[in-house]
């Protein structure tokens, strides 16, 4: 069985390195885009959405008509210790906004992060919120995309400082819009009307997030979700940015979209990798959550369609929402989630198929981060602690080994008598097991155990924003990212830089970690004796390299856990078959390998 728990290695190594060829041979394809084309219209001027009493609404208005550029408005600013930019008077809208904590790349000088961008910027990103008029109104008495509001009091957008818009109709409607921002990045919503009219008056909140094309930066990983993102009470959609184009055509409004009806605890909007914004009605508030994409304009938008309120003459009403505009951090996420009541906020963050302990591992991650200082360091704290966490297992699977080896010559006696007769030797090797109480499948337990973990680990590296820009030691800046090193420069001695990550050339490119990686597999294959099978021993002196090259690319952080855990395995390994009498000759299983090679090359 010690050939059987081989293959089982072998299996699963060989299972993962197809996986791994497969999607650098055939990546997903990016979305292509034509630089000469030019949207027909600004979609901003044509409503948010479909009203959402359009029962009571005759008049219908095509997206992308009456094409006109957002007109030149003043702006009021916005400043925080985490956020910068401003508010346009046209419209209202949030529509520039700088997260002042996140540099786009490591290097010294480099900008904040850009979130939402005006229109007329190439991608244009921004919050847009509105009304949609009744049976009543119609789209020029209610504030649009395009009308000019005045500041009726504040002067600068802040934590301590809210701003409130005001827009008179002229026809007996004011409308307010009053904009606060705690300390991170959420921004909190108020829009009132007052009817000091004689009539009343029907309309419905009707708001948006609108992004012009798709993100040029898409990451096109599969097991990243970059998209739109809802949640309709205790449901969850992630609907990717290619997806959102091949909806239904509604040709009342131009758009492809889908609808679907919450009622309650709901919220939506997009996300990438380690930023989002997020349209978040009040937890009890009903609404008609909508992702659409309007091709006349290249926009993606989602929207919160509330519902349709009456406003009687001398009354006022006012609704209130919610916009989370900022990076997924997961501690502030987590306490918009607990204090704020935003329900399962926190899945914002694309846990994956093992959620169950992607998000348990993460936890745990951050908490030694908080004691250590360090995320590198905190890593391999990490791995001590799974390591510890599966140690029954590898210790009864250690115990195995070593009992086996001490059964090796009895195996061989059994080997010659039974010959080619292989229901003799399975029925003879099945006796002296249990004569000698061994469970040869013990070995494949924690192999097992640790497939999922470390599926589950690259997961919660790949898409936690703890691990960007995280540096470890000296010449790793950033464990997101490939170790910068090279082999093809001397690791900075020759004076010419490494190779580009992503380059073809990267491949050949190893850097220290990945170089280490290599080494301590093989380490741990000396545990035990070269496998008997000609091509079986191929196979396994070549694995340590070859996942040297594949995994050279892979983040940092994935491949300092890689080679922690291999020295631990190694060293626990050693040490519990030592103690059961078993211990392992690394040195003379060395030599026996390099003499093999010899003869093999003769």
């Amino acid at each position: 069985m010690e050939d059987q728990n081989r293959n089982l290695i072998l299996a699963t190594a060989l299972s993962f390195l197809v996986i791994l060829v497969w999607f650098l041979l055939f990546p997903p394809p990016e979305p292509v885009t034509d630089p000469n084309e030019v949207a027909t219209t600004d979609a901003a001027t044509a409503p948010l959405a479909e009203p959402n009493v359009s029962a009571e609404q005759s008049q219908t208005v095509q997206n992308g008509a009456a094409a006109e550029q957002v007109p030149a408005a003043p702006r009021v600013p916005i400043a925080s210790e985490r956020l910068a930019g401003s508010i346009s008077l046209a419209g209202g809208r949030i529509d520039d906004l700088r997260l002042t904590g996140y540099k786009e790349t490591i290097d010294a000088g480099s900008p904040a992060v850009t979130l939402f961008s005006p229109v007329g910027e190439a991608e244009a990103y921004y919050a847009l919120y509105g009304w949609a008029p009744g049976a009543n109104l119609d789209f020029e008495d209610v504030p649009g995309a395009n009308t000019i509001w005045s500041v009726e009091s504040g002067t600068e957008l802040g934590p301590n400082t809210p701003v409130t818009l005001i827009w008179d109709n002229g026809k007996g409607l004011v409308f307010r819009r009053q904009i606060s921002v705690d300390d991170d990045y959420l921004f909190t919503i108020v829009q009132s009307v007052q009817n000091t009219g004689t009539d009343a008056a029907r309309l419905a909140p009707n708001n948006a997030l609108v992004h012009v094309g798709q993100p040029s930066d898409l990451k096109g990983i599969f097991i990243l979700h970059e998209g739109a993102i809802r949640q309709t009470g205790e449901e969850r959609n992630y609907i990717k940015w290619d997806d959102i184009a091949e909806f239904d055509t509604d040709p009342r409004w131009g758009t492809t979209s889908e609808a679907v009806q919450v009622a309650e605890n709901g919220w939506v909007g997009f996300t990438d990798h380690y930023w989002m914004a997020m349209l978040i009605p009040s937890p009890q508030q009903a609404f008609e959550s909508v992702v659409q994409y309007v091709p006349t304009a290249n926009e993606y938008r989602t929207v919160t369609r509330l519902a349709t309120l009456s406003v009687e003459p001398g009354q006022t009403v006012s609704v209130t929402s919610e916009l989370f505009a900022g990076a997924k951090e997961w501690e502030t996420i987590r306490g918009y989630q607990n204090d704020n009541g935003i329900h399962e906020f926190l899945d914002t963050i694309d846990w994956g198929w093992f959620f169950f302990l992607t998000k348990p591992i993460f936890a745990m991650l951050h908490w030694l981060n908080t004691i250590i200082g360090n995320m590198g360091w905190s890593i391999i704290a990490l791995t001590l602690v799974i390591k510890a966490f599966v140690l029954p297992l590898a210790y009864k699977s250690y115990v195995s080994m070593a009992k086996m080896k001490e059964l090796q010559p009895e195996m061989e006696k059994i080997k010659e008598r039974a010959g080619e007769d292989r229901q003799k030797l399975q029925k003879e090797m099945m006796e002296l097991y249990k004569k000698e109480k061994v469970n040869p499948a013990s070995g494949c337990l924690p192999i097992l155990v640790q497939i999922p973990i470390f599926f589950s680990l690259y997961k919660v590296i790949l898409v936690t924003l703890e691990l960007r820009h995280a540096p470890w030691i000296g010449w790793i800046k950033d464990l997101s990212a490939p170790d910068p090193s090279s082999i093809l420069n001397l690791f900075g001695l020759l004076p010419f830089a490494a190779p580009e990550p992503g380059s073809i050339i990267a491949i050949i490119s190893l850097g220290v970690l990945p170089i280490l990686l290599g080494i301590s597999m093989w380490l741990q294959q000396k545990l035990n004796p070269t496998p008997t099978d000609a091509t079986q021993a191929m196979i396994f002196a070549w694995m340590p390299w070859v996942f040297m090259f594949m995994l050279g690319q892979f983040a940092s952080g994935l491949v300092l856990y890689w080679i922690a855990n291999n020295t631990i395995t190694f060293i626990q390994q050693y040490a519990i078959m030592t103690s059961h009498g078993a211990r392992p000759d690394v040195f003379g299983n060395i030599k026996k390998s390099v003499r093999k090679e010899k003869a093999a090359k003769k």
